[in-house]
């Protein structure tokens, strides 16, 4: 099997897509927060609460979550897409830049960017991190979940939308 037969049967399995982020102690006096899309996020376990996240190994993102235990993740809306999009780019522009732009919080048990307008925003601790090939997964116990106060009890419509999909190397929307 050659890595384009993988990577096309891969791409007809859909996936949700969500901001995963920290707060990098090390960049700079102060901080500064770390970002990147993934669409390699899941539910392990609800006792305890676990969930899985994969970053390619050697990635600013895996360097950062290597000394950095906290992160925390954000399930992206339909009209989150251009944030997709900016923090899933090669080459881009610092991560301090990119979240000028971008409306979020910092999560209270964290310290991570939380996207306002998110379906939903979890707060996470590594519990373990595994080698898998070209990625380092993830698995970190939730520390907190939250809806945002448009959408609880209402439904994922109420506060920008459906969920935003990765499918066959693109963004999509539900339906």
């Amino acid at each position: 099997m050659s890595e384009e037969e993988f990577r096309g049967a891969m791409a007809r399995l859909a996936a949700g897509v969500v901001l995963l982020t920290a707060h990098d102690e090390e960049d700079g006096p102060r901080g500064a927060p770390a970002g990147m899309t993934a669409t390699a996020f899941m539910s392990v376990s609800l006792e305890p609460p676990l969930v899985l996240a994969s970053v390619r190994t050697g990635s600013r993102m895996d360097e950062v979550l290597e000394r950095q235990p906290l992160w925390a993740a954000s399930l992206l809306t339909e009209e989150q897409r251009p944030v997709a999009g900016r923090f899933a780019m090669k080459g881009r522009l610092s991560d301090r830049l990119l979240f000028q732009d971008v409306p979020h919080l910092l999560g209270e048990t964290t310290g991570a960017p939380l996207l306002k307008g998110a379906l939903a925003t979890i707060e996470c601790r590594t519990e373990q991190r595994v080698a898998a090939g070209d990625h380092t997964l993830l698995i970190g116990r939730v520390l907190t979940a939250a809806l945002p106060p448009a959408t609880a009890g209402r439904g994922p419509q109420a506060a920008g939308g459906g969920p935003l999909l990765y499918y066959r190397a693109g963004y999509h929307r539900l339906g």
